[in-house]
């Protein structure tokens, strides 16, 4: 037994190296390429890939989820950056790790206080809307490299158009030619060979021809020197002026950030049958971003094309993380010298190919089908993020998800109930049209929290459903299996319509209600108003208590 455990742990530690060299393959270039996107040199996107994930291994417990720069995360940082116009590139990557290190103590204290629930704020349509628009923004935003003409950089989609319109007929034609087919091959690579490591290939050969024919004395732009050895330990600069001025992205990167390891984590943890606890996570990216400000990198989160990788090599621990990290030191220790010659015009492919799949625009027909109105949601978020930029997009996406919520609980589904043949069921009479009324009796059911906001929609759904009854009104059956929650302002109406009702010489009765919603109704003196004689377990209880004309409740069985 002891002999099969060993070969059995065996096995697993070989899976794990082979899971972290693979995902190093497909980092390394990702990471320096992604750099670019925040406007930094390659160098930090390796700086951000090192310490962090060697930090999550030690802390998160994701067994597939591979911590690194990510695409919506570097273009957050380059739109804030550049509109701040930084002219200094010291002063330029200095802020980006501050960056990093306000995302890291938020993302900290609200996993310490137990907050990860304030990530439901951000809608998957608000984030579908929301990534496909930075999708087009990211791609957009390479043409420039991809083509190697000279352009402002732009911090938003429409200015970074607005600046490639003007510029592109400048492009230099060997560049465009180097970048079209890197981006030509990586596509027929993808289809080919899905698990090829075709970043890693073109990157290579790109390198090699580069400096065979000499491109860069054609005027093929390429990464050029890149200082080799480890990042060094350096606190950003803390001035009050620049920390509230990135407040705001700082906000948005870790709630983003944090959607996404949580989104990414626990699809695989679902897939593997384990756990991961959410809160236990943010402290665990935060730990990661912290590492990233201290070491010259940027904010960081996770990618989950990375992630399938890494769990596709056979990663089943987070140490997993330290072979890529490992892979990515010796790369800044040995091999940064054979990456001068890499035209940036090849990063620039990797970056345009790898985000043009973030897109989802099937995701707005499915909505269509499904939820419209989660359609439209989606569409504004995308618009607004097209139209006013990045971070206010997502500030419009969750406004208007907020919004519509509202708009939800303010008017509620609300259903008048009906029996069903001679059965004990009674059911919504719009969807069942066995359903049957009786008459003089009012039976009604809200599928929400009766709060302050829906008061005047269910008192105005009531005197609208009233007036449809059949006979003198005797009765109304609030069911209240639906009902989750009363609050103060809810509790008062109710017992101003019981009041109402009394002196009309209706008789107001409750069925199916929850012990919380009780509790409250019990401590207000609306249980007392309404009666213990009419309170029921269900509806058909309240209905046969209502002595009404012998055979009245059976007939309406019958219809």
């Amino acid at each position: 037994m002891e002999g099969l455990l060993t070969a059995e742990r065996r096995e697993r530690i070989s899976r794990n190296l082979l899971a972290g060299t693979t995902t190093a393959v497909v980092l390394v270039p990702q990471a320096m390429a992604y750099a670019l996107v925040a406007g930094l040199p390659p160098i930090h996107g390796l700086y951000a890939s090192l310490l962090p994930l060697i930090v999550y291994a030690v802390l998160g417990r994701s067994r597939q989820l591979a911590v690194g720069p990510g695409a919506i995360d570097t273009l957050l940082v380059g739109a804030a950056l550049g509109a701040m116009h930084v002219v200094n590139e010291q002063t330029y990557a200095a802020w980006a790790a501050l960056l990093a290190l306000m995302v890291a103590v938020i993302q900290g204290l609200l996993g310490l206080l137990r907050a990860g629930f304030l990530v439901n704020f951000l809608s998957r349509p608000v984030i579908s809307g929301f990534t496909t628009a930075a999708a087009l923004t990211i791609a957009l935003s390479q043409v420039r490299h991809l083509l190697g003409f000279e352009a402002p950089g732009g911090s938003g989609f429409l200015e970074i158009a607005g600046n490639v319109v003007r510029h592109i007929a400048d492009f230099h034609p060997a560049t465009a030619l180097v970048g079209l087919t890197v981006a030509g091959a990586l596509v027929w690579l993808k289809r080919w060979r899905k698990g090829f490591p075709r970043a890693l290939f073109v990157v290579a050969v790109s390198t090699v021809v580069a400096a065979l024919l000499d491109l860069e004395a054609r005027g093929v732009r390429v990464v050029g020197d890149i200082p080799a050895g480890l990042p060094s330990f350096a606190l950003p600069p803390l001035e009050l002026e620049t920390v509230l001025a990135l407040l705001p992205t700082a906000v948005t990167l870790a709630l983003i950030g944090y959607l996404t390891i949580i989104s990414i984590g626990q699809t695989f943890a679902n897939r593997n049958g384990y756990e991961i606890r959410p809160n236990r996570e943010l402290v665990a990216i935060g730990g990661a971003n912290l590492a990233a400000g201290l070491t010259q990198g940027f904010p960081v989160s996770a990618s989950f094309s990375r992630s399938a990788v890494h769990a596709g090599g056979g990663a089943s621990s987070p140490y997993a993380l330290i072979v890529v990290a490992a892979w990515v030191g010796l790369t800044l220790l040995l091999l940064t010298g054979l990456l001068q010659q890499l035209p940036t015009a090849t990063l620039a492919a990797i970056i345009i190919t790898a985000v043009l799949g973030l897109t989802d625009f099937a995701e707005v027909r499915r909505l269509a089908r499904v939820k419209r109105a989660d359609m439209w949601l989606l569409l504004i978020t995308f618009a607004a993020t097209l139209g006013i930029g990045i971070e206010q997009g997502i500030l419009v996406g969750v406004a208007a998800s907020l919004m519509l919520f509202l708009y939800r609980t303010t008017r509620p589904h609300a259903a008048v109930l009906g029996r069903l043949g001679d059965s004990t069921d009674y059911r919504n009479v719009r969807n069942h049209p066995g359903a049957v009324t009786i008459p003089g009796v009012l039976i009604v059911r809200i599928d929400a929290q009766f709060y302050f906001g829906n008061v005047t929609f269910l008192r105005d759904f009531l005197r609208g459903q009233e007036r449809a009854v059949e006979g003198t009104l005797r009765a109304v059956v609030l069911e209240a299996c639906s009902l989750n929650q009363l609050d103060s302002s809810a509790d008062a109406a109710l017992r101003e319509l019981a009041a109402e009702y009394a002196s009309r010489g209706v008789v107001l009765k409750l069925a199916s209600v929850k012990r919380p919603v009780e509790r409250v109704m019990r401590a207000s003196g609306l249980w007392h108003l309404v009666g213990d004689a009419n309170v029921h377990m269900n509806v058909h209880d309240a209905v046969r208590s209502l002595a009404l004309d012998p055979g009245a409740v059976e007939a309406s069985g019958r219809g």
